[in-house]
């Protein structure tokens, strides 16, 4: 199976997703969704950061470099 069906998220269209923003938007308020997205974000970019160092981390062993 794809990981969009598995997400529930292969059939969603512009109104779905349109009104799922909404009800978002609706909940947190206008204020609270900058600091929310800007929240994900930053936990995206560490995220990110981390798989990288792990990586870099995994060429060098596998290199035999210290």
């Amino acid at each position: 199976m794809e990981l969009a069906t598995l997400l529930f998220l292969g059939n969603l269209g512009g109104t779905e997703i349109f009104v799922v923003l909404f009800v978002i938007l609706l909940f947190f308020g206008a204020k609270k969704l900058p600091e929310l997205a800007r929240g994900l974000g930053k936990g995206i970019k560490e995220f990110k950061d981390a798989t990288k160092d792990v990586k870099e981390n995994i060429e060098k062993a596998a290199n035999g470099e210290d």
